[in-house]
C-alpha cells in the first residue's frame, strides 16, 4: 500500500480506468483540481494522503483520503465530538477523512480492480489510520454497498445516519409528464413558479460541455461569490479550481444560464455523471422571485429528462425540495474513533441520532406531493 501526497503522483490514466465515468467527483481531473488550485492544501487543513494499491507495477486500488485539521466543508457536521474530545484534554486534530471536498454527493469511495480481494484491501486500508496518531476515521457520502462492507470488515465502526432529496424519473417522458402524477395543488404551484421568472422578463439556457466558454464561466465565478459574500464570507472554490474544470472535464459540466435580454444574470453549475445530475454550485446577481428553484431544480429536472439522465440530486439539506418532487433519501457515514471513551460517547449519540432521523424521514415522506393510487 502506498500513501501519497498529491494526486499528481498517481497515473491518470491508471486512477481513472479504476474509478469510471459514472461518478465525476472522483476522476483524477477533480481531484487534480481541487489541489492544482490550492482549494485543498495543507494550509487550507485539507492534506491529501491518497491511498493506492499496486500489484507489481498496476494500480489496482485508490481510495481518496485526507488528513483534516478542521471540520469544514465536509457537511457530516463532528464540531460536538472534536468539542467534546478538547475539552476533556484529548487532540481531535488531526483526523483521518474519506470523502470529496466540498461535495456532498452521494457516490463511490473504494476503487479496485478486477480480482482483487476487497476484504484484504480493506485491511491493508485500515492500516493507514488505526496505526497512526490519528484520533479517527470518516468515511462520507459513501454508497450503502460500501458502508456494508466496511462494516463486515470492521464491526466497531459506528454508522452515522443524515437525509437528503433527490429526484428520480419513473418514466415520466417529459417535463409534463412529471407534473401528471403531481397532486393539483402541488402541479398548479410549480406551473405558477415557473411563470412567475418568465413574467419578469427572464429566460433560462442550458450551456452544456464545450458550449461553456470562458466568459460564461467567468460570469458564474462571479455569481458564485456573491452568494457567498452575501454571507460574510468567501467560497471555498477559487476561479483556478472552475477553469481547469473547463479545461480538463467540460465533457461533464452543465451550466444553467438565466438572462434577461442577452445579459446573463444568474448561474447554476452541475456536474453529471453516467445517469445522475449532480446540483452543485448556484449564484445571483439580482433578486428575482422563484429564481432559484428554476434554475436549480426545474431545469434540471428537465435536463435529465431529455438527456436519459435517471437522478438528479441537487446537493445537501433543504425540506423545500420535498413539495418540488425530490425524495427523502437516507444516507450513512461511518466513524472510526480510536479513543474508547470517546468510542462510546459517539456511539451513544449516533444511536439517539439514527431514531431521530428514521421518524423524521417517515415523516417526510408522507409529505411527498406524488398522487396518491
Amino acid at each position: 500500500m502506498q500513501s501519497v501526497s498529491a494526486i499528481e503522483a498517481l497515473p491518470a490514466e491508471a486512477w481513472n480506468a479504476l474509478v469510471g465515468d459514472a461518478y465525476p467527483f472522483l476522476r483524477h481531473e477533480f481531484l487534480h483540481a481541487l489541489e492544482a488550485s490550492g482549494a485543498v492544501c495543507g494550509r487550507s487543513g485539507w492534506e491529501p494522503c491518497h491511498l493506492a494499491l499496486w500489484w507489481g507495477d498496476a494500480l489496482v486500488g485508490v481510495m481518496p483520503c485526507y488528513h483534516k485539521y478542521h471540520s469544514f466543508g465536509e457537511y457530516v457536521f463532528d464540531w460536538a465530538w472534536a468539542d467534546a474530545w478538547e475539552r476533556a484534554g484529548g487532540h481531535y486534530y488531526p483526523k483521518a477523512l474519506t470523502a470529496i471536498p466540498f461535495t456532498p454527493a452521494p457516490g463511490p469511495r473504494l476503487a479496485l480492480a478486477a480480482g482483487i480481494d476487497p476484504v484484504e484491501a480493506r485491511e491493508l486500508l485500515a492500516s493507514a489510520w488505526e496505526d497512526r496518531e490519528l484520533s479517527s476515521w470518516h468515511l462520507l457520502f459513501a454508497e450503502d454497498e460500501e458502508v456494508d462492507a466496511w462494516r463486515a470488515a470492521r464491526p466497531s465502526l459506528l454508522e452515522r445516519h443524515s437525509v437528503q432529496f433527490q429526484w428520480r424519473d419513473a418514466g415520466y417522458g417529459d417535463f409534463d409528464g412529471f407534473l401528471a402524477v403531481l397532486t393539483s395543488k402541488r402541479r398548479k404551484e410549480i406551473r405558477r413558479e415557473r411563470r412567475i421568472v418568465a413574467d419578469q422578463g427572464i429566460r433560462l439556457r442550458r450551456l452544456v460541455g464545450r458550449d461553456i466558454d470562458r466568459e460564461a464561466l467567468m460570469h458564474f465565478y462571479r455569481c458564485y461569490q456573491i452568494t457567498y459574500l452575501e454571507r460574510g464570507r468567501q467560497g471555498y472554490l477559487n476561479l483556478e479550481f472552475f477553469e481547469r474544470l473547463l479545461a480538463t472535464m467540460s465533457d461533464a459540466l452543465v451550466l444553467v444560464q438565466a438572462c434577461l435580454g442577452e445579459r446573463p444574470v444568474a448561474a447554476a453549475l452541475c456536474l453529471q455523471g453516467r445517469d445522475t445530475l449532480f446540483g452543485r454550485y448556484w449564484g445571483s446577481e439580482v433578486e428575482a422571485d422563484c429564481l432559484h428553484f428554476e434554475a436549480c431544480y426545474y431545469q434540471g429536472i428537465e435536463h435529465c429528462l431529455a438527456h436519459g439522465l435517471t437522478c438528479f440530486d441537487p446537493g445537501t439539506q433543504g425540506e423545500h425540495k420535498l413539495v418540488r418532487g425530490f425524495a427523502p433519501r437516507r444516507l450513512r457515514s461511518l466513524h472510526h474513533i480510536a479513543d474508547p471513551h470517546l468510542h462510546d460517547a459517539v456511539a451513544r449519540f449516533c444511536d439517539k441520532e439514527q431514531r431521530y432521523v428514521a421518524a423524521y424521514h417517515e415523516r417526510v415522506i408522507q409529505a411527498l406531493p406524488f398522487k396518491r393510487a
